[in-house]
């Protein structure tokens, strides 16, 4: 049963970006179910095609594409924005997702070459995916730009300096998203809004899987989290814009 059917994702066009692995599974899923026309993306073409095909099967009539997009290239990046807004008339959300990790037992031991890998999949991709659909978001009446980021960018631990440094600018640089929104909304406030949601790690069936006796403590499930995409939609662009929205406890 459609828990959101004549809700506020009805009819609404989504992009998500990074959409190939459990957490991307789980929001198109969410999405789909929620009514909205879901454009997903990712480089890896095999683990995207088994996404949308999920979704597309979980429910029926649900449009959900798959483009196989370098995200690393703002001018595809702007490519695949400007043909997603020409097909579907419009765009009313962007949600990053595409992740990565990398760390160290001791601070002394982090490896250049791990920063260089986050930058480009943590930080890079959301500057290009946010700058080609930005004014696209503007335009419509319920824009809406998701960020998923962790609770060590705020409290980072000595082995994961690289990946902390990385989420901490993905949130700097998506709070400048919505400074942007809400200087475009002026005296009546944003139209659009770009809000960060924060989790402790994520979990799912196939981790669950692989180490049973694992307690997983403080860990937000995938289905969790695109239950929490979706909600972003039912609260006002005015409140929402410029949050953080905690899925795990705040340190």
């Amino acid at each position: 049963m459609d828990r959101n059917a004549g809700g506020a994702l009805d009819g609404a066009v989504v992009a998500v970006a990074g959409a190939g692995g459990p957490a991307g599974r789980a929001a198109l899923l969410r999405l789909a179910e929620a009514g909205a026309t879901v454009v997903a993306a990712d480089a890896d073409a095999q683990r995207l095609a088994e996404a949308v095909d999920a979704a597309r099967y979980a429910h029926g009539g649900a449009t959900v594409t798959g483009d196989t997009v370098d995200l690393l290239d703002l001018a595809a990046t702007r490519d695949w924005a400007d043909r997603t807004e020409k097909e579907f008339g419009r765009i009313d959300g962007l949600v990053h997702l595409v992740g990565g990790w990398r760390g160290s037992s001791r601070f002394t031991e982090t490896a250049p070459a791990d920063w260089a890998l986050l930058e480009k999949l943590l930080i890079r991709t959301l500057q290009n995916t946010s700058l080609a659909f930005h004014d696209s978001l503007l335009r419509s009446d319920r824009g809406r730009l998701v960020l998923i980021s962790a609770a060590g960018a705020g409290k980072p631990t000595a082995g994961n300096a690289a990946y902390a440094a990385a989420k901490a600018a993905a949130e700097a640089w998506t709070l400048a998203v919505a400074d942007s929104f809400r200087k475009a909304g002026g005296e009546d406030g944003p139209g659009a809004a770009a809000a960060i949601l924060v989790v402790k790690a994520l979990v799912h069936d196939a981790m669950r899987a692989e180490r049973p006796n694992a307690k997983f403590a403080g860990f937000t499930d995938v289905t969790e989290l695109a239950d929490a995409i979706a909600g972003v939609w039912d609260r006002p662009a005015e409140d929402l814009n410029g949050q953080r929205l905690w899925l795990t406890p705040a340190p």
